[in-house]
């Protein structure tokens, strides 16, 4: 099994919902998150004096994937984020040693499958 974290912008989100959904990946985990990376954040004016804010609100989807879905699920969720600009965000594949769901005591590909 693998672990996907993906960092993006807030505004991709329904957009990244719907494409897990019509893949068949429904179990998810969203958190507003903020951070900087090539794009360095943005200078705004507050009260006359020049203000760089280098961490910018972002969302993390974390999801748990079988290891036979890891490439169709790549494909689908870089399709959707994509825009060509900095900013686009980061996806973060670790490996999950097992799972097990709580209510049935099932563990492995089974406690992640949606019934």
């Amino acid at each position: 099994m693998k672990k996907l974290e993906i960092i993006t912008r807030s505004e991709k989100l329904e957009e990244l919902k719907k494409t897990l959904n019509d893949i068949g990946i429904n179990g998810m985990t969203v958190s507003t998150v903020m951070g900087c990376g090539n794009q360095k954040g943005r200078t705004e004016f507050y009260r006359g004096t020049e203000v760089t804010i280098n961490l910018l609100h972002k969302i993390k989807v974390e999801i748990v994937i079988s290891d036979s879905d890891l490439e169709k699920v790549l494909k689908s969720v870089r399709d959707s984020l994509v825009t060509g600009n900095i900013g686009d965000g980061k996806i973060f594949i670790f490996n999950v040693e097992d799972a097990i769901r709580i209510r049935t005591g099932e563990n492995g590909d089974q406690a992640i499958k949606v019934k």
